[in-house]
């Protein structure tokens, strides 16, 4: 498994030759305040050549659970964070993602801000790329930040190099939820 480090990307069908199918998994802890769990939501965004959205059946998240060509799958909203492992996760066809999109964009965002929640006290926030053909991880981006005061995180993206696909940690943090980060690619 390699540990990422921010903005250095890695070649996954270098690393893992013959790779098609990946999952992603996203995970944070459970941590109470004011009797509350964070609801952290897992968005995936499929961009094209100009940096957006080709139209929205590439924009996968809890109300649109599979990408328009049938390439990303998610696992559905985690609402608490409760448990081992991978809190959300998303399955990707690399060979089946259309042609019109060369980046896809990983993102968190919290839903539950009017409790006080922020990147600040979510802990032990991650990011993990599996090989679905075995289950093993690729690559770990740990959060060792502290985002405090901020709601949104891209955390990471998948781009094509070519044929290949390369996998970067972007772990870049700012404010308004889920409305400022799809603004940020329509």
């Amino acid at each position: 498994m390699i540990s990422l480090e921010k903005k250095k990307p890695i070649n996954l069908n270098k690393t893992v030759p013959s790779l098609n199918h990946v999952k992603v998994g996203l995970s944070w802890d459970q941590t109470n305040l004011n009797g509350q769990s964070p609801d952290a939501d897992a968005s995936i965004f499929m961009l094209g050549e100009n940096g957006k959205l080709p139209s929205e059946d590439f924009f996968v998240f809890y109300n649109n659970l599979i990408s328009g060509d049938g390439s990303i799958k998610h696992s559905g909203d985690n609402r608490t964070g409760a448990g081992d492992g991978d809190d959300e996760e998303i399955n990707i066809s690399l060979g089946q993602i259309s042609s019109q999109v060369v980046q896809i964009m990983l993102t968190i965002t919290i839903n539950n801000t009017d409790d006080g929640f922020n990147f600040g006290n979510v802990k032990n926030s991650s990011v993990r790329v599996y090989n679905s053909s075995n289950n093993s991880v690729i690559c770990e981006y740990k959060l060792t930040e502290n985002f405090d005061g901020c709601d949104s995180l891209i955390i990471g993206r998948f781009y094509r190099n070519g044929s290949e696909w390369e996998f970067e940690a972007i772990g870049q943090a700012f404010s308004g939820g889920l409305g400022a980060t799809v603004e940020l690619y329509q």
